[in-house]
């Protein structure tokens, strides 16, 4: 049954449309009838919807939602996140989600959940496990997801295919549609050749996409070499799972070779840089990979390796590492990266999303500009605009978070679920799962 929304016309802020042109209109109005954007409209226009819910949205900016286009539930965060990728994994990461039940997704994924919408997010590209409970979490709290399983060979005792098949047709097309599944692949040195071939065809019998880690560190590309005899994106390419609906995250460390296999097969890949700094696992390529012309949306990873959802943060640290890295304060201008987060992240996954146009769904949030955060702010300088949500704005300069046309978050204040319960109970599942992890000794995971 589909849910009921009520009409709404956000009046009077500065609507950052994220259009082809890139328009901004100050003092402009956006309207919402169900869950589509019906009208955008510049200071001046005449904006009436009977029936409609006013918002005032003077001293704010209203803009398309975000998008984490590469994202973990997660319960851990701030634990063992000293280690480097391959020992984290194997001593905390694979032991905490192997001890998992469903019970402790749900408060994991709504914890999760409503940290995102806290900061503006209104879709999830979620690799986790428990996917039903992870779905339930989505619909509950109102957030749009895109989950998959973190599938592996069965030694690693991790997700099946036939997992990610089960979950599939128990959710996708949940919630309105507002919740997918595709077939996730955890990486290359918990996969065979097999699965990989496997994995393509089930995406492709279910009509889905596929998520997957590539070439996320050095240590990776070398186990791959061992593995298979080729970097991890030939693999990839040799067994099907590259193409425009497959997101492949982390890339950080691609050849030429890779680089030109990710164009011939317009895989989308999400940038999680602040994520890859804190692992020590080193920077992407991104001029390049741009300058090839692949679409590159942007995914904060898990909160154990980045320890924030916050996308606003992730927007900055994709301008400010290459910057600093090329020693060149040309790259990655403010706009370019606002529209990493939106609309390169809808384009991913092929969602209507990520811009504010009539027709489009309405992922629409409120961005607050009377703060010190925004001060000073010159009148009507798009400029300006831009350049604060990337460089001095963070997720606690959000007010309201609207997805599919409901309103999640309204002046700080989630709306859809009890978030001291959440909290409460997510602490707790984190102690019940923590307690029946079987942690190996460091010394028997060295890559």
């Amino acid at each position: 049954m589909s849910e009921s929304r009520e009409p709404i016309v956000i009046r009077n802020g500065t609507v950052v449309t994220m259009n082809d042109a890139n328009d901004v209109h100050f003092g402009g109005t956006v309207t919402i009838e169900g869950d589509r954007i019906g009208r955008v409209a510049p200071a001046g226009e005449a904006v009436e919807v009977a029936g409609a819910r006013e918002i005032d949205a003077g001293g704010k900016i209203v803009m398309p939602g975000l998008i984490d286009l590469h994202y973990h539930t997660a319960l851990g965060k701030g634990w063992s996140d000293h280690l480097p990728l391959w020992e984290y994994l194997q001593t905390c990461w694979y032991p905490m989600i192997r001890a998992l039940d469903p019970e402790a997704a749900r408060w994991a994924a709504l914890a999760s959940y409503a940290e995102s919408v806290r900061c503006g997010v209104t879709t999830v590209n979620d690799m986790y496990r428990q996917l039903e409970a992870l779905g339930d979490a989505a619909e509950e709290i109102g957030i749009r997801a895109v989950l998959c399983n973190d599938v592996a060979t069965d030694e690693h005792e991790l997700d099946s295919l036939a997992d990610n098949a089960a979950a599939f047709h128990s959710k996708h097309g949940a919630a309105d549609g507002r919740i997918e599944v595709r077939v996730g692949i955890e990486w290359l040195p918990l996969a065979s050749r097999e699965l990989l071939r496997e994995a393509r065809e089930l995406a492709n019998e279910l009509g889905a996409g596929v998520h997957i880690h590539l070439n996320e560190s050095l240590s990776e590309v070398e186990i791959s070499k061992k593995m298979y005899g080729r970097r991890p994106t030939e693999v990839a390419y040799e067994e099907g799972i590259l193409g425009p609906d497959c997101i492949a995250a982390h890339c950080v460390h691609l050849s030429d070779a890779e680089i030109a296999l990710m164009r011939e097969t317009g895989t989308q890949i999400s940038h999680n840089p602040s994520s890859n700094a804190k692992l020590g696992n080193g920077v992407m390529r991104l001029p390049e990979m741009l300058g090839a012309g692949l679409n590159i949306g942007l995914g904060h990873d898990a909160a154990e390796c980045n320890n924030s959802r916050d996308m606003f943060e992730v927007m900055k640290w994709a301008s400010l590492l290459h910057r600093a890295v090329r020693v060149d304060a040309g790259l990655q201008q403010a706009p370019d990266v606002v529209r990493m987060a939106t609309r390169n992240g809808a384009a991913a996954l092929g969602h209507e999303t990520g811009e504010l146009a009539a027709g489009r769904k309405a992922d629409v949030i409120l961005v607050e500009t009377n703060s010190t955060m925004f001060t000073p702010l010159m009148p009507e300088s798009v400029d300006h605009v831009f350049s604060h949500l990337v460089f001095a704005a963070n997720g606690s300069c959000v007010d309201t978070t609207i997805c599919d046309g409901k309103v999640l978050m309204e002046g700080r204040e989630i709306v859809t679920v009890d978030e001291n319960e959440v909290i409460a109970e997510a602490n707790a599942a984190f102690r019940d799962v923590v307690g029946r992890m079987v942690v190996p000794d460091l010394e028997t995971v060295q890559a």
